[in-house]
């Protein structure tokens, strides 16, 4: 019996085991950004918005709307888009937002709508799983964190 080439295969069978787990968990990690189930987010202590969708943000500088934005970002956006809005490759990182009207209007059709490009979905759309009300929050705290 060979004791070299007997560990040559252990060890060559080690590295095919950790390497099949790796890529396990790769693929897992890559699957879940279509799996993210959104978190409820309390808005009651905000002014309700209604039905109509706000084509400006109402919540910005309002100190109790960056408060819950802060804690919805953390738990519906940051896996992909990185706490504190610093992007760790999966998203673009929103710090760089503007904060004017325009950057509003595409950040709202955004989270609203997601983004699909060539039938591969980038974000979900999120429209009937956070209220408007959340979705003006995010925003208000975005503005908070941004970089000039």
């Amino acid at each position: 019996m060979d004791k070299h080439n007997d560990k040559e295969t252990l060890t060559r069978k080690l590295r095919t085991a950790a390497l099949t787990v790796g890529l396990a968990l790769g693929a897992g990690l890559a699957h879940a950004h279509g799996d993210v189930t959104p978190q409820a987010v309390d808005v009651s202590t905000l002014p309700k918005l209604g039905e109509d969708w706000r084509e400006v943000n109402p919540y910005r500088d309002n100190s109790e709307a960056i408060r819950i934005g802060d804690s919805a970002f953390n738990q519906n956006c940051a896996r992909c888009h990185g706490l504190g809005a610093v992007s760790g490759g999966i998203a673009p990182d929103l710090r760089k937002l503007d904060i004017a009207p325009e950057t509003d209007e595409y950040f709202l059709q955004r989270i609203r709508h997601g983004v699909s490009r060539n039938g591969a979905v980038y974000m979900p759309p999120f429209e009937g799983m956070l209220s408007q009300e959340a979705m003006w929050a995010i925003k208000a705290w975005l503005e908070t964190v941004r970089e000039k």
